[in-house]
């Protein structure tokens, strides 16, 4: 059972918005129960949004309403062709009780270029930012307030047009879901082992590497396996020229001895968000950041020349988290000293800090949700 809300005025996007409220909603002590212990992408708030586009009507029908299947033709064109972008961003809950999200422009930016190598209508940046403003407004109590917890929201895009045949749908979803998110590291940030795959490319040259499309991670599943059995919780890629790529789903970011930063360039690496502001932390504190294409015998020579001390990884799940050990068929590469790991948790700090209002942010990334 669902209750109708009256329409909403037009917002900034000049679309009318309906909310559908979740007669089922989890009761307030069901809710508590699983924010005492959310883990990650476990439970879901009581609500999502959808909006739709067609190639006639535009983006349009813009509605928040409860959380639940999503019906769809066997046909629909995703399900064959995989036309299909996603993101991922955080909702925090400020100690004054406010909510906040961290750079939601960068991942609008992100998903429209996404949909363009993907074939996908682009999805303007001020819906994007209304999606994520409609969703807490009906679900802001499930943003957790636990230190290093947040609210994970996921948008995603895909092709719904039933038809067999190659070429762009004509009729396509974007919806937003949310699941609330335990402390990556309840016991504190230890160094990760990685897994080098030699075996397997995660994209090729002119491929959707660039891209954050589900087939990307689907073909590091495999990889990222063989990377368990080895006792390494990430699997890092290369290129078809032995260049340093990424990992299964972080960004690497190598630290030498004189404190430069290096972070591997290529066509087919997604542009990092938590990447790119741990740089930008880096360069306010003076450090040279370079951002270039790296080979992985740079990588084994300057480790064992003591040219590169340490490793780390980002991503948006993790934040940063130093590399200890990089395993690999023939050989490895140890990290042990703790100048490199203790700058990682440093930028960490200060980042976290940002996001969580602790921090000053100077550089205008956070942007108030339930304003």
């Amino acid at each position: 059972m669902t209750i109708d809300l009256p329409l909403q005025a037009p917002t900034a996007a000049g679309l009318i918005w309906q909310t559908v409220r979740n007669a089922d909603a989890k009761s307030d002590a069901e809710r508590e129960a699983i924010l005492a212990d959310p883990g990650f992408g476990q439970h879901f708030t009581d609500h999502m949004v959808d909006v739709c586009w067609s190639e006639k009507g535009g983006w349009h029908r813009p509605r928040v309403s409860p959380y639940g299947p999503i019906q769809l033709d066997p046909a629909a064109a995703v399900l064959h062709y995989a036309q299909e972008i996603f993101e991922g961003l955080k909702a925090y809950r400020h100690a004054d009780g406010s909510i906040w999200t961290f750079r939601p422009e960068a991942n609008a930016a992100r998903l429209q270029r996404s949909a363009k190598r993907m074939a996908l209508p682009e999805l303007p940046e001020s819906i994007f930012l209304d999606s994520l403003r409609q969703l807490i407004a009906v679900d802001g109590a499930w943003v957790p307030s636990a230190d290093e917890t947040s609210l994970y929201l996921r948008p995603f895009m895909f092709a719904k047009e039933a038809f067999l045949g190659v070429r762009p749908a004509k009729k396509v979803a974007y919806y937003l879901i949310a699941s609330p998110a335990a402390a990556y590291f309840p016991g504190g940030v230890k160094p990760v082992n990685i897994w080098l795959s030699t075996d397997y490319a995660r994209a090729g040259k002119g491929g959707t590497g660039a891209a954050k499309t589900g087939g990307n991670y689907a073909s590091s599943l495999l990889p990222q396996a063989e990377a368990a059995e080895r006792g390494c919780q990430q699997v890092l890629f290369l290129d078809d020229e032995r260049n340093l790529e990424e990992l299964g789903g972080m960004n690497v970011v190598l630290v030498t001895k004189d404190g430069r930063l290096i972070t591997p360039e290529s066509d087919s690496i997604l542009e990092g968000i938590t990447r790119d502001s741990i740089l930008q932390l880096a360069r306010d504190r003076g450090l040279t950041v370079e951002h270039r294409k790296v080979s992985i015998d740079e990588w084994r020579e300057g480790a064992a020349s003591g040219e590169i001390v340490g490793a780390f990884a980002c991503g948006t799940a993790a934040v940063v988290v130093p590399i200890g050990r990089l395993l690999a068929e023939d050989f490895e590469i140890v990290h042990e000293g703790d100048a490199a790991a203790e700058l990682a948790l440093s930028l960490r700090d200060e980042l976290t800090g940002i996001q969580y209002g602790r921090v000053e942010d100077r550089h205008g990334w956070m942007t108030r949700l339930d304003a």
